[in-house]
């Protein structure tokens, strides 16, 4: 849409969807031309037509009357049958808590607004499209088909790492998204087509919903001062047929694509017929970067019991206090020593534990990648961590109590999770096996009820104590095997419950965990830091058959070592840094604490160093500087992913402001000067905003003139404050050609600044084309960059 507005006259700075009410004439022309071209769906002119995008314009009062018309102007292109209209949704360009201050049920009402007014103009679906960050996805999707009755399609953006902007993959979008609702799943943008089949491969192998690509037409080139992409119309209906073969249901074109591009694909896979695809998944849960799968074919693994109050004293009173050190302490111990899943309890008498859960939930998953399992009989705790969680999460539990299934099973299927079925009911814990079966088969009929899967239901046949009732161990044993069997679920067992009231109760936990597993057992929630317990779990999967040529226990073997009899873990890479306040060297504490992003504890460490006659300098140098430096090493690699990027610049922001004072008495100089800007015409700055922390952190001062800057406005910032470098974003193809009109009047005037630029639709070699003293993909890669371009300044 943009670059066939920019070829009828549309200005650079204006607002695409404005056009819908000044110029639909011109709207219904573009659309009768795609349809003409053989499209059977056109996208309507309502990309930026949520709240956040039009408040820019002025143009917020208008959103019903924008949305609804940019309908009407995509119906009127219609002139045959199987021609739909999907109401397009593009992103707010906010961040939804933690990665930035928007709440999931503000960006929830964002996006229900531009949803009702599609449906209302009479969209035939709707299409939330180029979404980086999955937390705005999950609010998005769910707001979009909890208030209108037409399907709802989800179509990310992915880097060429086959990840999104905060560091998610297919197959975890696939999973995070697919129970909550949605019609169809895929990806737009993200590259040309090329880059996108590979991601369409990866979607397919992953999930059994109906796929949508849609790649940009190539890369974008300046040609008689237009931008234009590079890929051909035949060049795009070659990987049409390649994408459509690769398992896609619905095959389109995004950023530069023409009625030319799309004539050719509809051209080269008119008689093409989808793949078939029937896969059988076993219980599947994500974090936003990582997903773990439990099924009897597979290895069974543990689930982390240590982020639970119950019985921990020193835990309990830091929750009571609202810290959570130890709380982040544990999720690092755990899944460093092998834990895929974390479980995530907060149930401390007397205080508001719905925010505790959600202070819990994000400090976790800004930190790990491990999935959660969030623990609490009170539904508006599961419900407060379930909005939080940026991923697919496990609640722990349903009972077959009628209360129980009326308040938890509903907001297992709105969220798209899943969850543990205890065993138990009105009655109490039943002791035979056939109750357990009983109480099971219930909840499982329920949840069907609902909509809710058997696979995404994994009973808890529960277990009691061997000292007051060994009878009843063997009836446990029993039933993990035999639920298995009749209601083709997984099963989970909290295994330290077996040896309560016992001495040297690990003997007995390990024992019966073996016992278990044998029966089939496919989760255990259990302490990971007991390395016997884990070499158990690791060793019962080879003799179970449950995992292959016994690699994972040949992976894992060398992380244990035997020390007369007893197995402890082996030293690891990473286990010191759990407890950062174990680390005696304040230089590497520091350096620590910024990797960790543990900004609530960043100031205390630093009076600590102040207080051992460290200067503010060095504490600057030689820990927290090596600390980000290495958390944008960890990025670069693909360890690292946005959210620890940004928390890792909160926690030098943090350190900035108790050190300024100590560096200005010092004398202490930056490095330079640079001027950052969205160029005019362009409202999108999420990368410029991290750039701008980045840079600061690094030494640099930083002029950050925010976005829709006009050309001399930035020229003359930059001659004013005698900057060294002028840093240009631009995230839209109408606003890219800002970028070579600066550059050009920069050297007209001869002024002695460097000019970089970025941004999500610019290239490296368009930055060469125009003439840019350089390019960076991302925000560390940026900083790198300035600093090679002031230290080249210097040397010459």
């Amino acid at each position: 849409m943009g670059t066939q507005l920019q070829s009828r006259g549309f200005p650079v700075g204006g607002c695409p969807e404005s056009w819908n009410l000044e110029n639909p004439d011109v709207i219904t022309e573009i659309h009768r031309k795609y349809f003409e071209a053989g499209s059977n769906v056109v996208t309507t002119n309502t990309f930026g037509g949520n709240r956040i995008k039009l408040e820019e314009y002025g143009l917020e009062d208008q959103l019903e009357e924008i949305n609804m018309k940019a309908v009407q102007c995509a119906k009127n292109a219609t002139f045959q049958e199987n021609q739909w209209v999907a109401g397009s949704m593009g992103p707010t360009g906010k961040f939804v808590d933690p990665l930035g201050e928007t709440t999931f049920d503000e960006m929830y009402e964002i996006f229900k607004e531009q949803a009702i007014a599609l449906e209302k103009g009479g969209a035939d679906l709707l299409i939330i499209e180029t979404s980086g960050d999955i937390g705005e996805m999950r609010a998005a999707a769910l707001a979009a088909i909890e208030n209108t009755k037409i399907p709802v399609i989800s179509s990310l953006t992915f880097n060429e790492d086959q990840r999104t902007f905060t560091g998610t993959d297919p197959r975890s979008a696939a999973i995070i998204l697919e129970r909550m609702g949605i019609a169809a799943i895929g990806a737009n943008c993200s590259g040309g087509p090329k880059e996108l089949l590979e991601t369409c491969k990866i979607f397919a192998a992953n999930t059994n919903l109906p796929i949508i690509i849609q790649p940009n037409a190539g890369l974008p080139k300046l040609v008689n001062g237009q931008t234009v992409f590079d890929a051909t119309p035949q060049e795009m209906a070659d990987y049409a047929v390649q994408i459509v073969a690769a398992g896609a249901n619905i095959v389109g074109a995004c950023c530069g694509s023409s009625p030319e591009h799309i004539a050719a694909i509809a051209k080269a896979v008119e008689s093409a017929v989808p793949q078939a695809r029937n896969h059988s998944f076993g219980l599947r849960i994500a974090s936003r970067t990582k997903s773990t799968e439990i099924a009897a074919k597979l290895a069974p693994v543990a689930v982390g019991e240590r982020i639970n109050p119950t019985g921990r004293k020193p835990l309990s009173e830091e929750i009571r206090a609202g810290k959570m050190d130890l709380v982040r302490k544990e999720a690092m111990e755990q899944t460093e020593a092998g834990a895929s899943v974390l479980d995530v309890n907060m149930g401390v008498p007397k205080i508001d534990q719905v925010e505790a859960m959600k202070i819990a939930v994000n400090r976790i998953q800004t930190l790990v990648d491990t999935p959660l399992m969030l623990d609490s009989t009170d539904p508006a705790v599961l419900e407060a961590g379930l909005k939080q969680y940026h991923g697919k999460a496990l609640i722990n539990s349903v009972n077959g109590e009628e209360k129980s299934l009326e308040e938890v099973l509903p907001l297992v299927k709105r969220f798209g999770a899943s969850v543990v079925a205890l065993a138990l009911d009105d009655d109490g814990l039943p002791e035979s096996k056939e109750k357990r079966i009983e109480i099971a088969t219930k909840i499982v009929e329920r949840a069907k009820g609902f909509g809710i899967p058997a696979k995404d239901i994994i009973v808890d046949c529960l277990v009691l104590t061997a000292s007051a009732q060994p009878e009843a161990i063997g009836q446990t044993l029993q039933a993990i095997t035999e639920v298995k069997a009749k209601l083709s679920v997984t099963t989970i067992l909290g295994v330290s419950n077996v040896s309560f009231g016992l001495p040297k109760r690990p003997l007995i936990n390990r024992t019966f965990f073996a016992m278990a597993l044998g029966a089939g057992l496919d989760a255990g929630i259990i302490n990971p830091l007991d390395a016997n317990m884990m070499m158990t779990l690791k060793t019962s999967a080879v003799l179970a058959n449950r995992d292959p040529h016994a690699a994972n226990y040949i992976e894992w073997s060398q992380y244990f070592e035997d020390q007369t009899g007893e197995v402890k873990f082996a030293q690891r890479d990473n286990k010191k840094n759990a407890d950062i306040e174990q680390i005696e060297d304040i230089f590497e504490q520091l350096k620590q604490t910024v990797i960790t992003g543990d900004k609530e504890n960043v100031v205390a460490r630093l009076e600590k160093g102040i207080n051992q006659g460290k200067t503010a300098m060095e504490l600057l140098n030689q820990g927290l500087i090596p600390g980000i430096e290495e958390v944008g090493d960890k990025f670069g690699k693909g360890i690292f992913f946005l959210p620890q990027l940004m928390l890792a610049g909160e926690t030098m922001t943090a350190s900035f402001g108790f050190l300024e004072p100590e560096l200005k008495k010092s004398g202490s100089k930056k490095i330079a000067k640079i001027i950052l800007a969205t160029v005019k015409g362009d409202i999108h700055d999420i990368g410029k905003n991290i750039l701008s922390v980045l840079l600061a952190n690094h030494g640099f001062d930083v002029i950050d003139l925010g976005k829709n800057i006009d050309t001399e406005d930035i020229i003359q910032r930059a001659i004013d404050e005698n900057a060294e470098i002028i840093g240009l974003s631009a995230l839209m193809t109408t606003t890219m050609t800002r970028m070579p009109e600066l550059i050009e009047k920069v050297k007209e005037r001869n002024i002695p600044v460097k000019v970089i630029v970025g941004g999500a639709v610019v290239t490296r070699s368009y930055a060469n084309e125009i003439g840019a003293d350089g390019y960076a993909k991302d925000a560390v890669e940026a900083v790198q960059l300035c600093k090679n371009l002031i230290s080249n300044l210097q040397v010459n």
